[in-house]
């Protein structure tokens, strides 16, 4: 798909760029990129004003590691939530699907990965350490572990319910209305607002 005039070298760096993202294929690339040429200017600079501003102002919230534009996140800034209960998630967008079932009110705290051996991930690369941490405080009851359910995330999660249970703290996995294999971000509302209220003892 390459360019060869000079003319087309800004499109072939767009399509390049495009290429980049994840799930962004090079005819997806060339459908966005015709698209924003298109485009009326001013849609294209609001992209472009839009990228740039969520990578100024969004951060990871210093408590639970999910994305904040505050000090912290909305979740741990908000008093009303359950502070007894952190689910236990691997990246951000895990946080925003279980907040879409509106089965679960407690707090937080995102991994930012999961154990992988073969990717020389292990629990010094993830934020365990910080987990552990947070329990520490002693108002925490429950921690609900809620990676995906396939080898790295059960590795995970045997992994956090072993290190978890001699503090006291009771630790549950999702329950198997979520298919094996899948990902929290692609299960829809029913099948893991099942999942959280049918959740077992580790």
């Amino acid at each position: 798909m390459g360019l060869e005039t000079n003319d087309g070298r800004a499109l072939q760096r767009l399509l390049d760029e495009l290429g980049r993202l994840p799930g962004i294929g090079p005819k997806s690339a060339q459908r966005i990129a015709y698209y924003l040429l298109e485009a009326d200017p001013e849609e294209a600079r609001r992209l472009s004003v839009a990228i740039l501003e969520v990578k100024e102002q969004v951060h990871f919230c210093p408590v639970c590691f999910n994305y904040a534009t505050r000090d912290t996140c909305d979740v741990c800034s908000d008093s009303s939530r359950d502070q007894t209960t952190i689910c236990v998630v691997s990246e951000p967008r895990d946080v925003s699907a279980v907040e879409r079932t509106g089965a679960y009110h407690g707090l937080y705290h995102v991994l930012g990965g999961v154990i992988s051996p073969m990717d020389k991930i292990g629990p010094e690369q993830l934020h365990v350490r910080e987990l552990l941490a947070r329990l520490a405080s002693g108002e925490v009851e429950e921690v609900i572990l809620a990676m995906n359910p396939d080898v790295e995330g059960e590795t995970t999660a045997t992994y956090l319910s072993r290190i978890i249970r001699p503090l006291g703290v009771r630790a549950t996995r999702l329950a198997s209305g979520l298919p094996v294999g899948g990902d929290l971000e692609y299960a829809d509302e029913v099948t893991l607002g099942r999942a959280i209220e049918a959740r077992r003892e580790l």
